[in-house]
């Protein structure tokens, strides 16, 4: 698929925003993320000096706001600032362990710093002394995050430079072609992780580790959606995933093979009118009943997100 069919990734403090939520496809630039305070606001811009500034000012102020802490860190990090960095991560995890700062794509910096380690098995021990143990295969669960958090990498700055240049600009193409290259890394890693262990089971590794996977086969460009399919259909028979995921991905492989899909998952932005539109249906008259078997809503309450109406044909 081209690079016009990704979809835009929210700031990573608020969350990974799944991109298989909605695979809204762009050829306009990405809009912003809504920010919910200034140094968001200018990390969306991609002022990362200025973010980090307006973080610091609103620690001195308020040494206990923990997302804010957080913020600052992903905003150091980005800037190389490593020192820093890991000074403010390490109290934001105190503060509140989370999974999130292990799949976190504004820490891709200071992952390749050699206190990496360190940091990230205090916190997943933290986060395993918790009952029920959710990380049982560390390191196959480590290995998934590191490519969670390359699959979302870059979304953000994409969008950045859409929305300030256009999104047919030289520097988009580069960043999309760069995004490529990381994206056929990741499926290698996957394939080389999945033969070896098998498919990531939320048992084992956890819920956003098992997600890392679903993510890197939804987002392949190389028929990794086709290659898993029948084994995402179990994963959603023994309810690891909502069956949505699996629509998702099926669809997914019929589109970058430039065929019509099933379920009506995704839509396509038209440069003549400016909007999006419903990418092109195998059986208008079936999908509803496709999507029904599911468990999924008729494709015309889907479509209401996008402002796109669609009206079954008459029976």
């Amino acid at each position: 698929m081209s690079h016009t069919n990704a979809a835009t990734k929210l700031i990573p403090s608020l969350c990974i925003a799944l991109l298989i939520a909605c695979e809204v496809a762009f050829s306009q630039a990405p809009p912003a993320p809504s920010s919910t305070t200034p140094g968001e606001s200018l990390r969306e811009q991609g002022d990362i000096p200025g973010a980090i500034g307006e973080f610091r000012r609103v620690y001195l102020k308020d040494p206990t706001d923990q997302k804010n802490i957080y913020n600052l860190a992903l905003a150091l990090s980005i800037n190389r600032q490593l020192d820093s960095c890991f000074k403010y991560l390490t109290m934001a995890v105190d503060m509140k362990p989370s999974i999130q700062a292990l799949i976190d794509p504004d820490l891709l910096t200071a992952r390749a710093d050699r206190r990496w380690a360190e940091f990230e098995d205090k916190l997943i021990a933290t986060l395993n002394a918790k009952p029920g143990q959710p990380f049982k295969d560390v390191e196959y669960a480590k290995a998934l995050w590191r490519l969670q958090a390359w699959d979302q990498a870059f979304f953000i700055e994409i969008g950045i430079a859409g929305r300030k240049i256009g999104m047919k600009s030289s520097v988009v193409e580069a960043l999309w072609k760069f995004k490529f290259m990381v994206q056929e890394k990741n499926e290698q890693e996957l394939d080389r992780l999945i033969a070896s262990k098998g498919w990531p089971r939320v048992g084992s590794v956890g819920r956003e580790a098992a997600m890392a996977a679903y993510l890197v086969a939804m987002h392949s460009h190389t028929g990794m959606q086709k290659k898993y399919l029948t084994t995402i259909k179990i994963i959603c028979e023994e309810k690891e995933l909502p069956w949505e995921r699996y629509a998702l991905i099926y669809d997914r492989s019929l589109v970058n093979e430039n065929k019509p899909q099933r379920f009506g998952t995704h839509t396509k932005y038209n440069e003549q009118t400016k909007a999006e539109e419903l990418y092109p249906l195998e059986d208008e008259s079936k999908v509803n009943a496709w999507r029904k078997e599911l468990g999924l809503p008729p494709l015309e309450e889907y479509l209401k997100r996008f402002n796109i109406t669609f009206r079954p044909p008459k029976k």
